[in-house]
């Protein structure tokens, strides 16, 4: 990798060879020649940041590059270096403690990826060495290594097939792991390999090492790391890519980083303190020298006057000084303990049983903790249709044969008066046939009443059983037949029937029973008869082409091609006076209100000539290095032309459970729901509907492509003035369209791409929240562009779910996931950060003004111990279990009323209004502390033998009071108590106690001086410092005492709303 980066640093990569000579078993080919073995890269997947020699430095420097890391560091080599009046232990302690927690979270975090790549590395496969085989790790497979894997087992590198147990020389993949799709893929082995590896000499040419996934050697001979051996017993293939060189860690995008709108807020407001902080030292360096330059002012011990020719050092050095003694207003235990809040609160999302699913067993998951608060502050919903709002579950409603409806006996949806019904469905013969996961069925009788020829009906269902890609497994018995082959079929009341007792029930019976490993289709037709058509070629389906379609020879040689697709696709492709037949079906599916998904069905028969062309251009083209794509498209285009219109079929994809209450309630949040799909626009509204996105009374605003017909003039001409004119113009189309879009509460865009859909999300920059959901590969872009990405645990693959933030098995979890825990991560972590620059500003202000006492001398108020323990020990346990576990208002309201979200949108909580309502809460105690004290000061005796207490004890005092009121009016605001919040702060206010008694109550033999020696058990045998500090603990909290008893609550209380239930 390292050589890899320098290569690209240097430009060295424009200068390497476009293809890399591998010799297949290491063995060179002719044995004469020298043989010089390349090198190239090994088979480890490394996916860690960290290594055991690198942790360290490597670590440290990714965290002092934020800016408060840095900060203290700064401070604690001011203190180490220059004369300081307090000690480098005050920030040097906190600054290692926060260090060295998000170390061991990063690291444990990287372990975790170090083991998931052992997995991998360490897995053992069969490796062709010398003619025998020999198992060893992945990690040690070598670029031109013969491996051997069988069924059921995922290919350890990018392979070359070279030989396969099946007797037709292919084998079937799935590459659900790498594009998300689950059907079989066929792969074909290298044509005139020899049969014998162990003495196989041959050489491979292929390409450098390239992302995409479908080019360079193509999926014919291609086998991809990552994807799985199917209904094969094992193959054999030759290792050309191997390590971060496969196509699938190539093609790997990394996750880009994500900042929540709270971590800006934490750095604005962190500018500010950092501010107040500068002018802190100015003023109190400015009024020093001041106070010395006063003519006759006596110089004491402890302030010896400044040398006239040091002046401007000693000034830099006193303004460092006093940097040092206030930098605590800056939190730096803050970071942490916001880490800390974020991993610990993600745990509650796993751990809800309200996200567990029976179906999958399996509950919600979070692959990162960092955005937790941002579920709460979402402002778009990007969401795919298919899979995410429905089920893609497909059921086979009806289908149309040449303008004629058959529909399903048990459907009960009404007809438009434009279509004619021939009957139920059961005037259809018997079919089996596979259109995505549907099973369509019906016996062989016949209406008085119909309108389609017989010869009509079979073709449309030889079309439907001949075009697909359904591979049947392989039969691990003895016998062959058609019983090895399927178990059964499902009858129409249920039963399960063997394809046997089919057999001679009808004239007009069709069903798909097998594809024979010789290329060849088998059809059980009327009477038992078996009919059986080669398959000679297979144009793939894409999502652009959006049709598939097969080349078959029938027993009689005819050449026929089939064909099926989206309507968009199909109609220009036929003659039009069949499409106005077919039309009007395909348009009532698509808008009947119940997702009903259409599909074209079409056929040509091809002659002996255009046959032979097809196959020499297929040919041609797939063995092709370069542009494979575009002449496989192109022979495919000249194919799929003058195709004669069969009919349509419509299957119904249900929406998922409580899809229409979910997206309800998110529009009653606020959030504005925007569906993109690349299905066509009459499905897509009907979806919409059917979620309540759309209502029967909603304004539609449709925003479609300007047509191109103009005047007569050629499409292309008018094409390029269409595109010159938007050109001109994009970024004032560009505003226009979101402008026109952010005032809808609802868009849909239809046919989009998976890169569109990413380019929309980008339309709306950084500025509003977004969320990306979806479950399928075609929606990984959407989700990694968006602030939040949401993956479900659906069927089109786990892509999107490892690509996401979150992953979620159902669509209706995500109003939990954003209208409870969002809003609660969202109050809790705002809350936290309010409440330190709070009490550290209370912390710090007593400190400042002491210095307006002591000559500014730079003199601390406080011990060094409680500098260090303040923001450590004292409060940060309460404000951390405050940060995990306060409901300020219960799961169930928050569910039951959505409009509660809008409270805390748009980041109400840390706007500069709160933020200056803390701030001015932190000056008003900061002096009541100071000089509150100084008032009880004022007495000149206050122990009960006459004795006045000293500055340590004054400063004692005051983080006494400061210490029981932060905490307390944390108590204050906390309305979910639990046993551990109880634990937590009455503990902290002990273990103060304990503390400051243990710390001055025993000669310590390591400390130089011990200021606080026996201070705090002499302060609180007096009085008047009991009396001083309960009235000032009482007297900061009493404006909070009286907001909560005049304001009207905010939220209603927890537990009202459960008494209300009750």
């Amino acid at each position: 990798m390292l050589r890899r980066r320098l290569n690209r640093l240097f430009g060295r990569d424009e200068r390497r060879v476009d293809s890399r000579t591998i010799y297949v078993g290491h063995r060179p080919c002719p044995a004469t020649d020298a043989f010089i073995p390349p090198k190239f890269c090994d088979n480890r997947i490394v996916s860690s940041k960290y290594t055991v020699w690198n942790f360290l430095p490597k670590n440290l420097f990714e965290q002092f590059r934020r800016i408060a890391n840095f900060y203290f560091l700064i401070i604690f080599l001011v203190q180490v270096i220059v004369d300081t009046p307090t000690s480098p232990v005050t920030s040097g302690l906190p600054l290692f403690f926060v260090i060295t927690v998000t170390a061991i979270k990063q690291g444990y975090e990287d372990w975790l990826r170090h083991k998931a790549d052992n997995e991998v590395n360490k897995y053992l496969v069969t490796v062709l060495e010398d003619g025998r085989r020999a198992r060893k790790e992945s990690e040690k497979i070598k670029v031109g290594d013969v491996v051997e894997v069988v069924e059921d087992e995922t290919f350890p590198c990018d392979l070359i097939l070279l030989q396969s147990s099946r007797e037709d020389e292919t084998c079937f993949v799935t590459t659900a792991s790498l594009d998300g799709e689950s059907n079989h893929k066929t792969h074909y082995t290298v044509p005139d390999t020899e049969k014998g590896l162990e003495s196989l000499s041959a050489t491979v040419e292929c390409e450098q090492p390239q992302p995409d996934l479908y080019k360079s050697l193509g999926p014919e001979n291609l086998l991809l790391k990552g994807a799985t051996l199917k209904n094969t017993q094992k193959i054999y293939g030759v290792a050309v890519y191997s390590g971060m060189e496969t196509k699938m860690a190539l093609n790997y995008q990394g996750k880009s980083q994500k900042r929540s709108v709270v971590e800006k807020s934490i750095n604005a407001f962190l500018l500010v303190y950092l501010c107040i902080l500068v002018s802190k030292a100015l003023v109190c360096t400015t009024l020093k020298y001041v106070w010395q330059s006063q003519p006759g002012q006596e110089e004491p011990w402890y302030n010896q006057k400044t040398q006239k020719e040091k002046d401007y050092l000693n000034m830099f050095t006193d303004f460092l000084s006093f940097m040092v003694l206030f930098n605590f207003i800056i939190p730096v235990s803050m970071y942490v303990t916001v880490e800390m809040q974020k991993f610990l609160g993600s745990f509650f999302i796993s751990w809800d049983k309200d996200f567990f699913d029976p179906e999958i067993q399996e509950g919600a998951l979070v692959n990162t903790s960092d955005l937790n608060e941002e579920l709460g502050q979402v402002e778009y919903v990007f969401t795919d249709k298919t899979g995410t709002l429905t089920q893609n579950s497909m059921e086979f409603i009806e289908c149309c044969i040449d303008g004629f409806q058959y529909k399903n006996r048990d459907s009960s949806t009404e007809l438009d008066g434009f279509c004619v019904t021939d009957g139920p469905l059961s005037a259809l013969p018997l079919i089996n046939v596979p259109v995505r996961h549907a099973n369509i069925w019906a016996s062989n009788q016949r209406s008085p009443d119909r309108r389609t020829s017989i010869e009509e009906e079979e073709l449309f269902l030889r079309a439907l059983c001949l075009c697909h890609t359904v591979q049947v497994k392989e039969s691990t018995g003895q016998e062959d037949g058609v019983g090895d082959q399927v178990d059964g079929v499902l009858g129409l009341d249920g039963e399960m029937v063997h394809p046997a007792e089919l057999r001679g029930t009808g004239p007009v019976q069709l069903l798909f029973i097998n594809q024979s490993i010789h290329h060849t289709n088998e059809l059980l037709c009327g009477f038992g008869l078996i009919s059986v058509y080669e398959l000679l070629h297979v144009l793939n389906f894409d999502p652009v082409r959006r049709r598939m379609s097969v080349i078959v020879r029938s027993k009689c040689g005819d050449i026929m091609l089939f064909c099926k697709g989206a309507d968009s696709s199909i109609f220009p492709r036929v003659r039009q006076e069949e499409v106005d037949r077919i039309r009007m079906h395909v348009e009532r599916n698509a808008t009947v209100g119940l997702c009903y998904r259409t599909l074209c069905v079409a056929y040509k028969l091809l002659s002996s000539e255009e046959y032979a062309q097809a196959d020499a251009g297929l040919r041609e083209a797939r063995l092709a290095l370069d542009d494979r794509e575009a002449k496989l498209m192109a022979v495919y285009n000249q194919v799929e032309t003058g195709m004669s219109l069969i009919g349509a079929t419509a299957v119904e994809d249900r929406l998922q459970e409580e899809a229409a209450e979910t997206m309800e309630a998110l529009q009653r949040a606020g959030m504005k729901v925007w569906v993109l799909t690349g299905d066509k626009m009459e499905t897509a509204k009907s979806t919409c509907y059917a979620c309540r996105l759309f209502q029967r009374g909603t304004e539609l605003l449709e925003l479609t492509v300007r047509t191109l017909e103009d005047g007569g003039r050629r499409r292309e001409e008018r094409l390029h003035e269409v595109l010159l004119d938007y050109h001109k113009r994009s970024v004032h189309y560009k505003s226009l369209f979101l402008q026109i879009c952010q005032n809808c509460t609802t868009v849909l865009c239809c046919r989009m791409a998976p890169l569109q859909k990413a380019q929309v999300r980008r339309c709306h920059g950084r500025s509003p929240i977004t969320l990306s959901i979806g479950d399928g590969a075609n929606d990984v872009s959407m989700i990694l562009e968006a602030h939040i990405g949401i993956g479900i645990k659906g069927k089109e693959g786990r892509q999107a779910v490892r690509n996401s933030d979150y992953a979620i098995p159902k669509l209706k979890h995500l109003k939990k996931l954003l209208l409870g825990h969002g809003h609660l991560y969202y109050v809790r972590i705002a809350h936290l950060v309010q409440y330190f620059f709070y009490k550290n500003l209370c912390f710090i202000l007593p400190q400042f003004l002491y210095q307006f006492f002591c000559g500014s001398s730079q003199q601390p108020l406080y011990d060094a111990a409680y500098l260090t323990m303040y923001n450590i020990c004292f409060t940060s346990m309460p404000i951390l279990a405050y940060s995990l576990l306060e409901q300020h208002i219960c799961m169930e309201v928050l569910m039951s009323n959505a409009t509660l979200y809008r409270d805390v949108a748009k980041n109400a909580m840390l706007r500069w209004s709160p933020f200056l309502y803390w701030t001015l809460l932190g000056v008003y105690q900061g002096l009541l502390f100071f000089f509150g004290v100084r008032f009880l000061f004022s007495n000149p005796a206050l122990q009960d033998n006459g004795q006045v207490f000293g500055n340590w004890s004054y400063g004692t005092i005051v983080f006494t009071v400061l210490v029981f009121t932060v905490t307390l009016k944390l108590a204050m605001d906390t309305r979910h108590w639990t046993w551990i919040n109880h634990f937590v702060i009455w503990g902290s206010l002990a273990f103060y106690m304990f503390f400051s008694f243990f710390w001055g109550g025993i000669i310590w033999p390591f400390l130089r001086q011990q200021r606080l020696y026996f201070v705090f058990a002499n302060m609180l045998r007096s009085v008047s410092a009991w009396l001083v500090i309960i009235l000032l603990v009482l007297l900061s909290l009493l404006p909070e005492i009286l907001l909560l008893v005049l304001r009207k609550p905010r939220w209603p209380h927890s537990r009202q709303v459960r008494y209300t239930h009750i």
